[in-house]
């Protein structure tokens, strides 16, 4: 299609901008003179695939090699989707705007469950076949990573190579493999064969299951002698690991609208419900220096005027101090903000809180999770009803008057007395503001409770657990509205039906893949958008594939059952996961990994906290 023509049908849907292409930044080669194209797809927006750091860090580290040309692609939405269909347009990269069936490889990344719907909505629009059984030598090869790699299997049908753990190096060792591969006339299949054999690279076609009668999973077969257990990689030396010194500045606004600074990678906190925290371990830090010197660059050749500090839990750092007088001598100057999300509670101190008062002001965000002391510690969130007080005085004192916190509801052995305690908690930081008589003269208070419902994920001491019913769901919600007595405070929270599909894929095996390109067929995508989502056409598409949902979200899982992700090795032993288990059954928590080592096993990778010296 010629670019007029292209360009007034943009003009037809709701935000042009994000098919247009052309941003500063975006990189275009010769595709003549690339030896491997990869189509970066991230199967949402456009907005918030563009504020994904992951996606930066590897458009750029793939197109400083000359023989590869990575582009992006986003999920169209519903309008131009329409548009495309209409008009025989297939899914396109946005540099080139070339056919993303034309190129090698299609990458997706899985940030979140709900995106499955897209993905294979993405490979239709392509015109690529939906199963990997399906496709020849003319074929790309689809391969996909993300935290939701972890447990693969409700894809499993759709991908060809999954990338386990962090892809800076094996990324690129899979597309050195299929550049030799090709150079040698080896075909498709004896490819996946050889890349199984890569730490980290997990292809499915290459194993079978066997059931129980029950319906849970009885083994898991390697055929071809692929491993029978693959190992997630980790980036070892995040000081010497690639980062990027420019990212593509969109045109139009996107969710997060700011230049990103990866501070470290993991936690050491070991919160029961966390997948992050698990999955990432063990923690590895930046020096001070390489992060200044990195944000600098980022802003420097961005021209962003905001620069947001990225961690799973930010005044964790051991180096923040130093670092935000390093990034503060040159940020104010440039007139440059800083913003500090994933603070804790109990490390928020009155001179974090004079850096902040540098950087902006505006509301607080704690995330407390729970609203009593005993399923605190029940979910190992170690830190006191005293602290979180404490907390928001420190923050009153220094001018603020908005807090908002998060909790979880259907937490693992919560009661109604646990539900009622986020209202009592709200109420007392209500109380204590006005209590205070420093605090900002004329101005009210406001506490924002928000409130979602938990799903149990692999890889954390809760993947045992079952997800509360719907039904219970609703029930207690009202009963915490009921327990509200002040419009100081506002509540909302999460869709029930949205928690309950993301809790069914999470710990899915590949039975259902039938599932999920049925919806597909009946319209679904973009599920994780409230004017998308459709559970009916969800629970149809359960029904009609004699599949029970509630099997993968609200059944106990007994510790010895056979788990769809148990053949990988993220480091954190099944044994570690089920002691943590019992320990929160008894409501003890576990210290955090600079306190003392529980033994979780992200020790046998030789970095990190593990080896920090003392």
């Amino acid at each position: 299609m010629d670019n007029k023509k292209f360009e007034e049908l943009l003009l037809t849907v709701q935000k042009p901008g994000r098919y247009s292409g052309g941003e500063i930044g975006s990189v275009i080669k010769d595709k003549n003179k690339v030896d491997i194209r990869f189509a970066f797809c991230f199967p949402d927006t456009y907005e918030i695939g563009m504020s994904h750091l992951g996606m930066k860090i590897l458009y750029s580290l793939f197109n400083e090699r000359e023989d590869i040309w990575c582009e992006r692609v986003f999920a169209p939405w519903t309008d131009f989707e329409k548009v495309m269909r209409d008009n025989d347009i297939p899914l396109f990269a946005l540099e080139s705007r070339d056919n993303v069936r034309d190129f090698d490889f299609v990458g997706f990344t899985l940030q979140y469950e709900l995106s499955y719907s897209n993905v294979l909505n993405m490979l239709d629009l392509a015109g690529i076949p939906l199963k990997s059984c399906d496709r020849d030598e003319n074929s790309p090869i689809i391969v996909a990573g993300g935290p939701c790699a972890c447990n693969a299997e409700p894809l499993a049908d759709f991908i060809d190579i999954f990338f386990l753990g962090e892809g800076e190096e094996v990324d690129l060792e899979v597309i050195d493999l299929y550049k030799e591969c090709r150079e040698k006339g080896i075909g498709r299949q004896e490819f996946l064969r050889l890349a199984a054999k890569i730490e980290g690279v997990y292809v499915p076609s290459l194993y079978t299951v066997k059931y129980n009668p029950d319906g849970t999973i009885s083994e898991y077969v390697p055929i071809y002698d692929a491993p029978k257990t693959i190992e997630k990689r980790i980036i070892k030396d995040l000081n010497k690991s690639y980062y990027p010194k420019q990212f593509v500045v969109p045109y139009i606004e996107i969710v997060h609208d700011r230049a990103v600074q990866e501070l470290y990678r993991g936690c050491i906190r070991g919160c029961r419900f966390c997948q992050a925290g698990f999955i990432y371990r063990p923690v590895r830090e930046k020096n001070f220096e390489v992060n200044n010197a990195q944000a600098k660059a980022i802003c420097d050749n961005t021209g962003y005027d905001e620069l947001s500090l990225s961690s799973l839990s930010t005044s964790d750092y051991r180096e923040l101090e130093p670092l935000l007088n390093d990034m503060l001598s040159w940020s104010e100057k440039d007139k440059v903000s800083l913003a500090l999300p994933s603070l804790r509670i109990d490390n928020f101190s009155e001179e974090l809180l004079e850096k902040i008062s540098h950087i902006r002001k505006s509301g607080l965000t704690f995330a407390p999770e729970a609203g009593t002391q005993r399923l605190r510690d029940v979910i190992n969130k170690n830190i006191t009803e005293e602290e979180i007080i404490n907390t928001c005085r420190t923050a009153f004192k220094g001018g603020y008057t908005s807090v908002k916190l998060y909790f979880m509801m259907g937490l693992p052995t919560e009661t109604d007395e646990d539900i009622k305690g986020i209202a009592e908690l709200g109420q007392r930081i209500v109380n204590e503001y006005y209590s205070m008589p420093e605090r900002p003269k004329g101005k009210s208070v406001s506490v924002s409770i928000s409130v979602s419902t938990f799903v149990p994920k692999p890889f954390t001491p809760f993947q045992f657990e079952p997800q509360i019913t719907k039904e219970e769901i609703l029930r207690k919600q009202a009963y915490l509205r009921s327990c509200l007595t002040t419009k100081k405070i506002s509540l909302s929270w999460h869709d029930s039906s949205v928690s309950f599909l993301e809790g069914v894929f999470a710990r899915g095996d590949r039975r259902l893949g039938r599932v999920i390109e049925a919806a597909v067929e009946k319209g679904c995508r973009f599920d994780g958008w409230d004017e998308c989502f459709d559970l009916q056409k969800w629970l149809d598409a359960f029904s009609e594939c004699g599949i029970e949902p509630a099997f993968y979200a609200n059944r106990q899982r007994a510790f010895d059952e056979v788990n769809p992700w148990d053949m990988f090795d993220y480091g954190v032993t099944k044994k570690f996961l089920i002691c943590q288990n019992d320990l929160a059954h008894k409501g003890i928590t576990t210290p955090n990994c600079r306190e003392k080592c529980a033994g979780c096993g992200a020790n046998k990778y030789g970095e990190g906290v593990c080896f920090e010296k003392c």
